[in-house]
């Protein structure tokens, strides 16, 4: 078995291969794994792995609070994620590969990251200034019938934005062509879809191409009948997900 080790950057959100992923880095750990891949040689890609979070912080606590008020901040790698990280952390996610690294003159940074290809998470070490892990690359098998079911997910796509522009009295945008690659469809829709964390993550490691799109098509369908009685869901940018905060 293959397996690579990466700098490790838990999010409460699932990055999709595909989908930009804009970062806003404040916390010490996550500066340092910055400050580590900008010595990346140029020729080289500056990668490092999102997973979500199970259970933990994004962001360690950093002043005392509730339920303990004399509680002391936690510090290090692994602050916020319990004695044993990797517990902390869905199996499956996904290599970043940063496109930009910019230091701001306060120290922090601004990454525009990219999703590339599946990982799942064997070990985590906390022994260094940010978290690495141990990875095992993830191949994307297409499964049964993919090509017809992404035509399928595509057309219950539209009528989702449809729905969804109508519910936010906005129009439309047509002018961003949409794939017809049955796995770039099968991510693309898993990105752009209104859904919880648990949901994204299920479409994240479905064992197939095919098996992501079925999942999709029967959300699609119960969330596009959602909205018909919910004119109130918020939009969403497609393929790139919120700035997160560290």
């Amino acid at each position: 078995m293959t397996t690579v080790r990466l700098p490790l950057f838990p999010l409460n959100t699932v990055l999709f291969p595909g989908l930009v992923l804009p970062l806003n880095v404040f916390e010490e750990r996550y500066r340092a794994m910055m400050r580590a891949l900008l010595k990346t040689p140029e020729d080289e890609p500056r990668r490092f792995a999102v997973v979500a979070i199970r259970d933990g912080h994004e962001v360690a606590p950093s002043e005392p609070g509730m339920p303990d008020p004399t509680a002391l901040p936690q510090r290090g790698p692994a602050a916020g994620f319990g004695p044993d990280p990797v517990r902390a952390f869905h199996a499956v996610g996904c290599v970043a590969d940063a496109a930009t690294i910019r230091e701001r003159s306060d120290g922090t940074f601004e990454v525009l990251a990219t999703g590339t290809t599946r990982v799942r998470l064997k070990s985590v070490d906390a022994s260094g200034p940010f978290l690495v892990a141990e990875l095992e690359p993830l191949e994307e098998e297409p499964g049964e019938e993919a090509a017809a079911l992404a035509e399928g997910v595509l057309r219950a796509f539209r009528q989702y934005q449809k729905r969804l522009a109508g519910a936010r009295e906005r129009s439309l945008s047509t002018g961003a062509e949409l794939p017809d690659e049955p796995s770039v469809v099968s991510y693309l829709v898993a990105a752009a879809m209104m859904l919880d964390t648990p949901t994204k993550q299920r479409l994240l490691q479905a064992p197939d191409t095919a098996s992501r799109l079925r999942d999709e098509l029967k959300l699609l369908r119960a969330e596009t009948a959602i909205i018909r009685s919910l004119p109130s869901l918020p939009a969403s940018e497609l393929t790139r997900g919120p700035t997160s905060l560290n």
